[in-house]
């Protein structure tokens, strides 16, 4: 099965998800300093989302690339992604327009989680569809950041709802994470 429409598909849902996040900044009515920082929450949101989603799309961008081959079960399991993915824009604005209020904050992380957890499934269905490249597997690895990732949202989410600028910043921290380049993606493409 071809991998073509796939990653076309994707690169559009995620494309319409970012547009969707930044038609949400609301222009201020105001021209002074004061209403635009009245919207640091929505801005804050937002560029975690954007980052994250960017995260996103330029790690499934290097796996599809890495791999050769899919079938059906990766078909699903990307559109499990998409699924979540697909729902940052309800949560990033929940959480920025209640200026982090717990339980939005809260939310926004179970988003997270159940995303990283689907992009976890997603590279599981790549790695077990027959005529992958053994490159993919070693470049994967034990997929130390994938699960640091979603450890890391499981741990947040619940701190988010006692002390929700605590679950924001490990929000962050997963973000930063994956700002340190795996250069593992590439040297498999390489071969």
């Amino acid at each position: 099965m071809s991998k073509c429409r796939l990653e076309a598909f994707s690169d559009g849902v995620l494309a319409i998800i970012i547009t969707i996040m930044v038609l949400e900044l609301k222009v201020p009515h105001e021209t002074s300093i004061d209403a635009l920082v009245g919207l640091g929450p929505v801005f804050i949101s937002y560029v975690l989302s954007f980052a994250l989603l960017g995260t996103y799309w330029n790690n499934h961008h290097h796996l599809l690339q890495a791999s050769k081959v899919t079938d059906g079960r990766v078909l699903w399991a990307n559109l499990h992604l998409l699924f979540w993915l697909s729902l940052f824009p309800f949560g990033t604005a929940w959480m920025g327009e209640n200026q982090f209020a717990p339980v939005p904050t809260a939310a926004y992380g179970v988003l997270q989680l159940l995303a990283g957890f689907a992009y976890f499934l997603l590279v599981r269905a790549l790695l077990r569809v027959p005529g992958q490249p053994p490159s993919l597997a070693e470049a994967i690895g034990r997929d130390v950041k994938g699960i640091a990732s979603v450890a890391l949202y499981a741990i947040a989410t619940p701190l988010a709802l006692a002390v929700p600028l605590a679950g924001l910043a490990m929000y962050g921290a997963v973000v930063a994470l994956w700002l340190i380049p795996d250069r593992r993606m590439e040297r498999a493409l390489g071969r």
